[in-house]
Formats: C-alpha cells, sequence, structure tokens
C-alpha cells in the first residue's frame, strides 16, 4: 500500500487534500460562502486544511532561488533574480522581493475565521449528511475537526511568528475584522508578540495529535504536538538573542532552553543516522529527526533549477559560496593542496566540488571545463549545490522525484537547546531536571553517524562555545532559510552579509592537478536598518501615523 501525504503547497498554488480520497487527486475548493464554508463536516474539514496553504515555502521560492542566495551561503546564477535585491541593498518599503505581510495577515483571518465559524462543529458533524449512519465516522470526524481547531491556532501562531522575525512588531489581531472595525491598528512590540505566540502554542500543545500515523496515515504532514513545541523553542530562542534582547536578559535563553529541552523530553525523536540521506525522500518526510515537513509530490523542478550546468538539463541555480566552504571543519591531514578532503563530511554531503563524482559523471568546474567559467550559467562560485537535490535524474526524458521540505527537525532543536543553555547556565552546567548539557547537545549533532566529527570538549569556554555553536549551526543547517536569521538574530550581519561574496576559481594543470585560487564574485551591502524589513508602504500609507515604519527605512 502507497503511503499517502497531505500536500503542502506554495500560496499561490491550490492545495490538494481529501480525508476520504487520495490527496495528490482532488483539488480543494476554497472559496465557499460562510454558509457552505460550515454546514458539513466535509466543508469545515476543507477549510481548515486550506489554512496550511499560507504556510511558507522552500526550494526556490525567491523569484527562482532559494532564501540562501540572500546570505553568505550562497550566490544565484541568474544575477538579474529579484533575490539579489537583498545583496545589492535594491530593496525598500515599496519593494521587496520577500514581501509577505499581506498574505500572513489572509492566513492569520483564515484561521481566526475557522475558529470563529467552526466554534458549533459538534452540532454541525451530528446533523451532517456526510456522518450519518456511521458512529465511527462520526467520532472520527468530531476527533478531526477538534485537532484542527488546536492545529488552526498553531498555524495562526507561526504566521505571527514569520511577521515579527521580519517586522519587529506587528498589528496582533485577535478577531476577525469587518469594515466597520477600526482597520488602523497600532503596532504590539515584540515581547508583546512573543508572549501572545507563546500563549497560544502553550494553550494547544496537548489539544494536538502526538503522531498522525497512529490515527490516520493520510493526514501526515499536519501539525503535531512536536510541530507546536518547536515552533515555541525557535520563537524564545529569537526573543532571547541580542537582536530582540538587548539588555541580555538571561531569564530569556532560560525560557529558550526550557522550550527546547520540552521537544527533547518527548522522546520521540532522534538524529538520523544519514545526513546526505535525510533530505531526500522517503527520509525527509518519515525519518526519526523530522517534526514537520511540507510534502511537494513528484517533480524535477529542484533537480532542473540547481543541476550543475554541464549536466543536461541543469541551469545552475543557487550556488554554495566559497564563505560556506571556510566554514566546514578542517580534520586531521588537511592540506590547501586538496582543499575539499579531510573536512568535516556534511561539507561534501552539501555541496557539489570540482573533480568529484556527481550524476555519474566527474564535475569540471576548472576554468574552462564543463561546469566551470567560461561556459554560459556555470556556477559563478565553483560550486554546486547536493543537499535536496535526487542525482541520476535524466531531466530530457522528464524523470521525477518526491520532493519534501523539513520545515522543523530534531537537528535544529538540539541546536536552540545547546545555545540557550549556554548562554543561561554555561557549557556544563546542568540544571535540576535536566539531563543534557549545552555540550553534550552539540556533540550529539557532531557525532552523527557518517560525520563523526571530534567531541567538543568540557573544558570549553562560555565565549568559545557560543561561537562553536554558532559555526555548528551555519553548517548543520546550510540552505535551510536559518542563516539569513541567524546573522540578524546575533546582530552580525554587518560583518557577513555585508562583505564580499567569494568562490574558487579553478584552473587544471597539464598533469590533471589544480589550482585553487579564492576571489571576490561579488559585494554585497548591509546596512543597521536592514535587521527589520520595512513595513510595506502601501500598509503606511492606509495607517497614517498609526502604524509606525521600522527605524531608517523610507
Amino acid at each position: 500500500m502507497i503511503k499517502k501525504y497531505i500536500v503542502l503547497l506554495g500560496i499561490t498554488t491550490c492545495l490538494l487534500s481529501s480525508c476520504e480520497k487520495d490527496f495528490l487527486d482532488r483539488t480543494m475548493e476554497t472559496s465557499y460562502s460562510e454558509e457552505q464554508a460550515y454546514n458539513c463536516y466535509a466543508n469545515i474539514y476543507s477549510s481548515g486544511i486550506g489554512i496550511y496553504s499560507y504556510l511558507p515555502g522552500g526550494f526556490n521560492r525567491l523569484d527562482g532561488a532559494f532564501f540562501a542566495g540572500a546570505s553568505d551561503e550562497a550566490e544565484h546564477t541568474n544575477t538579474g533574480s529579484a533575490i539579489q535585491r537583498f545583496n545589492t541593498g535594491g530593496w525598500s518599503p515599496s519593494y521587496n522581493p520577500d514581501d509577505c505581510w499581506s498574505s500572513y495577515y489572509t492566513g492569520i483571518r483564515k484561521a481566526t475565521f475557522f475558529l470563529r465559524n467552526s466554534t458549533d462543529y459538534k452540532n454541525i458533524i451530528t446533523n451532517s449528511m456526510d456522518t450519518i449512519g456511521s458512529n465511527a465516522v462520526y467520532k472520527k470526524n468530531l476527533s478531526q475537526i477538534k485537532y484542527m481547531r488546536a492545529e488552526a491556532r498553531f498555524l495562526r501562531a507561526f504566521f505571527y511568528f514569520e511577521l515579527i522575525k521580519r517586522y519587529g512588531g506587528v498589528p496582533i489581531v485577535s478577531k476577525v475584522l469587518s469594515l466597520n472595525d477600526n482597520l488602523k491598528l497600532p503596532r504590539n512590540t515584540y515581547d508583546s508578540c512573543t508572549n501572545f505566540i507563546v500563549s497560544e502554542l502553550d494553550a494547544v500543545k496537548d489539544s494536538v495529535i502526538v503522531d498522525w500515523s497512529s490515527f490516520d496515515g493520510t493526514q501526515t504532514g499536519r501539525a503535531t504536538k512536536g510541530a507546536v513545541l518547536a515552533l515555541k523553542s525557535r520563537v524564545l530562542l529569537y526573543a532571547a538573542s541580542p537582536l530582540n534582547n538587548t539588555s541580555n536578559d538571561l531569564t530569556k535563553w532560560a525560557k529558550a532552553a526550557a522550550a527546547a529541552r520540552e521537544v527533547i523530553a518527548m522522546n520521540k525523536y532522534g538524529v538520523y543516522s544519514n545526513y546526505q540521506n535525510l533530505f531526500l525522500a522517503s527520509q525527509s518526510y518519515s525519518a526519526n529527526e523530522v517534526i514537520m515537513f511540507r510534502y511537494y509530490g513528484n517533480n524535477n523542478s529542484v533537480e532542473t533549477a540547481c543541476y550543475p550546468i554541464g549536466t543536461s538539463g541543469g541551469q545552475s541555480g543557487t550556488c554554495p559560496s566559497q564563505n560556506l566552504v571556510d566554514a566546514y571543519e578542517h580534520l586531521a591531514g588537511w592540506s590547501a593542496a586538496a582543499p575539499y578532503d579531510k573536512v568535516d563530511p556534511r561539507m561534501q554531503m552539501t555541496i557539489a566540488v570540482n573533480n568529484s563524482t556527481w550524476n555519474s559523471r566527474t564535475l569540471q568546474c576548472y576554468v574552462g571545463g564543463t561546469d566551470g567559467k567560461g561556459v554560459t550559467q556555470a556556477s559563478r562560485t565553483g560550486y554546486y549545490l547536493k543537499k535536496y537535490i535526487k542525482d541520476g535524474l535524466n531531466l530530457i526524458t522528464g524523470n521525477t522525484v518526491v520532493h519534501a521540505w523539513i520545515m522543523f527537525r530534531y537537528g535544529e532543536i538540539l541546536l536552540n537547546y545547546a545555545e540557550a543553555m549556554n548562554e543561561a547556565y554555561g557549557p556544563t552546567t546542568l540544571p535540576s531536571g535536566y539531563t543534557l548539557t549545552a555540550v553534550q547537545a552539540v556533540n550529539q549533532i557532531r557525532q552523527r553517524t557518517g560525520v563523526a566529527l571530534p567531541a567538543i570538549a568540557t573544558t570549553i569556554s562560555q565565549t568559545d562555545l557560543r561561537e562553536a555553536i554558532r559555526r555548528e549551526r551555519r553548517v548543520e543547517l546550510a540552505f535551510e532559510e536559518h542563516r539569513f536569521w541567524d546573522v540578524r538574530r546575533w546582530k552580525i550581519a554587518e560583518s557577513t552579509l555585508g562583505v564580499p561574496l567569494t568562490g574558487a576559481e579553478i584552473t587544471k594543470n597539464a598533469d590533471g592537478t589544480f589550482n585553487y585560487n579564492y576571489v571576490k564574485v561579488e559585494d554585497r551591502v548591509f546596512d543597521s536598518k536592514m535587521y527589520y524589513y520595512p513595513i510595506p508602504q502601501d500598509e503606511i500609507n492606509k495607517n497614517g501615523n498609526i502604524l509606525v515604519q521600522n527605524t531608517g527605512w523610507k
């Protein structure tokens, strides 16, 4: 039997769902009138599932580019892509490539509308023709909507977090607004937004399901208790970070540590044994490390966008930078003459490098090679992306593969925990009731099977461990949409996003050896005002002096 999954696609794509039929075969109707949407179980279910369509996407979602192309992780090959606006400073309140203010508030309204209008779901389902005659179906449908109402609050909290990590404090809208309501709302503070989000997550953490496979395997992909707690961990980590915790209030770090500990204490998740395969089907939606994912079905759009230019059908896409390559730890015996050998194994699990085997051929990233400088649309950095990419697809004949974007995973939780524990208690202090020190948590990541890096010593200082954890996040979570935000919340973006992006210029010698020269690919711009996005100018215009623009944006 083929297992089925909810397909959670981007905002501009229909979300496919059905509780009785194959999720991949039925397009969900999301344009019911209020009366139609809440007159039977099937329509309530579809309306609730529709909220998921407002979740952020992954992969090539910013004008064909991974979000990594707006950080020091990568360079998008198409220099005309809108993502370059972040790198050149060419964005403003009137034009932002990642302007999602309106879409997230639409998602918030959908969730609030669903919660208001499904309040009487028990009576509606009792009288609904689609459940009459089967007590088992009736009870299952009641449970489905009960869970979905808790999920709606989780999703609304998720949307608010996506807003505040971009814009800082935003207006909290607690009801469905009509044209008769006051639509000119002031911004809440970042802390008050955080408190609201956390209160919502705490309210539903015991009302969502722990594991969908034990209730209905066709629903896998919907929020679980692990997802609720993982979001809480991320929210409180951001709130404790220097950008949002200017006084370095240690109680905020302690709360962040405690939130990550809640996920760990579930004893449900673990570190998957194969880092590279974790991001490929079927591990990307079934491995014990995955907490929540978005299933994309069969396609080859990621491979088409990111295969090396020398592979038939490949377009280079988002290419890792030398800045990122340099972040991977060199192991004993490393030599500049063979720079990709004796390096943290995650480097070549993430990045396709010169003279390595990829797609059943040897990559030629050197000047004059089939993948190198001189070839139109070749990587500008000398590297290609391997993470998420299934090798061996024949793009010319239309081969496809299943993709899933991991939204939360246990590896992130361990790193959240390690960072918060180190800041609140230091590298090795173990408060009462805790089972892992900061050092032990980060070492679980480093000692993953197939990675097996030397353990961080327990004698490390808090300052050195802080830097080690930041480096660990950079390589472990590369291309997962963390780096862009991490350097902002750490307040180090000037020295990371505001410096030149570099790459490798490789030449091949007559004897088959290579010379590696590291060069500037492009200058990058970062101003202090860019720690937060500008509020869209249209919103400022509509709200007069009520909605205050972020500092520095005009």
